[in-house]
């Protein structure tokens, strides 16, 4: 039922899509043809502006060499700068046309025959005898009578191309809005049998909805208690930040005052102990913060957002630089994706990574870390909980440092869980928790790889997306989220 109903949505989908795409075909249709009309219409306008530009020429040579009157050369004057540019325009817009294009080159003759010869009549007016006059005028008229009938010709045919693109336009929009009724009707046919499929369907999970119902006032109660619970946490948290923390600033304060005023009084042993002091408070304030971090990731909702896991990881780096370069540690970070994320806790999951990376490389050899992400399907981790059919990246945090025991795989992401001393390396405990949950958070898989004295690799699944509504899903049993509220 279910792939009959997406099949009708598929059909029902896929005919609108053709629908949108042949009006948009229309359109630009349509739009190519009226910019082609307004070309013509441009060069029909040029011809008119070249003649009304000759026929001023005309008119003010005829004007003066009647009158020997100056005054009727003011037209002449005005047009005969503008004329050039005129003709260039106009061999410009039928560049793309070889027919006028000829015809503008022989247009644009015909107007310098014509301009020289109306020169010629302005400057010999004075010393021209009756006869000569006639003459010129009559020579003046046959090239004006030349450049009025090519003019007329290329309206002509302009004309004629603008009506048989009105016609080609008329004939695309016509035929496009019968493909156009005809899909729609189909189209409607198609929803009409979905919907019809989907009442089915729907009459079968609202039996499904009915069973469910009965579960709800459980749901309810738990999140209730959930929210309780959520409510201590967060005053645990305001506790941690506040009372806490207070106490062990003080302890800091004045073990560092006394260490400053009466450094000199103490033995070895007294300077001793109250190092301890202070590193002890140290390490308390730190273990405080760390379970801050680690319980505000769940108590704390906040939306996720595009991030660039590569600006994360050079933002992390430049951070630890000063102990990447004390240990002359070789960074490799190839590409990585964007993902939708929590920012904070991100940054939380790959600090801790790198850090965590960077404390337990080898004394002797070359120290190498390399970052790298892979593109995988979710059921490659299906057994780890991961969907099926949903995109993930799999980052992969590797070191050839002193490497663990993978029987300890499973504790090393508890609270306060340590394979070393802290003697030995320092640290919390609480720091690959952090990271586990941080995964947990988005929904993604944290795992790792390693052999004694060969190195790490922490592999973080992540998804792409967080929306479960972002990658397709298929269903394969009885619908369980129909639960009203």
């Amino acid at each position: 039922m279910n792939r009959r109903i997406a099949l009708g949505f598929l059909v029902a989908m896929t005919l609108i899509a053709m629908g949108f795409a042949l009006s948009f075909y229309s359109y630009n249709q349509y739009r190519k043809d009226r910019e082609l009309i307004e070309h013509t219409q441009q060069v029909i306008g040029q011809l008119e502006d070249i003649l009304s530009a000759m026929k001023d020429v005309e008119t003010g040579a005829r004007g003066y060499m009647i009158s020997n009157d100056t005054l009727f050369l003011e037209p002449y004057r005005q047009a005969l700068p503008k004329l050039p540019t005129m003709v260039d325009r106009l061999q410009q817009l039928v560049s793309d046309n070889p027919i006028q294009r000829k015809r503008a080159d022989s247009l644009a003759k015909l107007i310098d025959d014509k301009l020289e010869i109306s020169a010629r009549q302005i400057l010999e007016t004075s010393q021209q005898t009756t006869a000569l006059q006639t003459t010129y005028l009559r020579i003046g008229k046959i090239r004006m009578d030349r450049i009025r009938a090519f003019t007329a010709r290329m309206t002509e045919y302009e004309r004629i191309r603008i009506s048989e693109r009105y016609q080609q336009a008329d004939r695309s929009y016509r035929n496009t809005t019968l493909l156009i009724f005809m899909l729609s009707v189909l189209t409607f046919l198609a929803l009409a049998a979905s919907y019809r499929l989907l009442e089915q369907e729907l009459a079968r999970r609202q039996r499904t909805e009915d069973q469910l119902r009965s579960y709800e006032a459980q749901l309810k109660e738990q999140i209730r208690q959930l929210e309780a619970s959520n409510e201590e946490l967060e005053r645990f948290a305001f506790v941690a930040s506040h009372d806490l923390q207070e106490p062990l600033r003080k302890i800091q304060s004045f073990s560092d005052l006394i260490m400053d005023r009466y450094a000199n009084l103490f033995d070895g042993d007294s300077r001793l102990f109250m190092s301890k002091i202070s590193g002890s408070a140290e390490r308390m304030s730190k273990l405080i913060k760390d379970l801050l971090n680690f319980s505000r990731i769940s108590t704390h909702r906040e939306s996720a957002k595009p991030v660039r896991l590569d600006e994360v990881i050079q933002r992390i780096l430049d951070d630890q630089e000063l102990r990447i370069k004390a240990r002359r540690i070789d960074v490799q970070v190839e590409p990585l994706p964007m993902i939708q994320a929590v920012p904070s806790q991100i940054d939380h999951l790959f600090a801790n990574l790198i850090s965590n990376a960077i404390k337990f490389m080898k004394a002797d050899g070359q120290p190498r870390l390399q970052i790298r992400a892979t593109a995988v399907d979710g059921s490659q981790y299906a057994q780890a909980g991961l969907t099926p059919g949903r995109r993930y990246f799999e980052i992969s945090v590797e070191d050839n440092g002193i490497g663990f025991d993978e029987k300890y795989i499973e504790h090393i992401f508890k609270v306060f869980q340590r394979l070393h001393g802290k003697s030995e390396y320092e640290g919390t405990g609480i720091g690959l928790a952090i990271c586990k949950r941080v995964v947990v958070y988005h929904q993604g898989y944290i795992t790792a790889r390693s052999t004694p004295k060969q190195g790490t690799t922490f592999v973080v699944v992540l998804p792409e997306s967080q929306s479960i509504l972002d990658y397709d899903r298929t269903i394969t049993g009885e619908v369980h989220s129909y639960i009203a509220g």
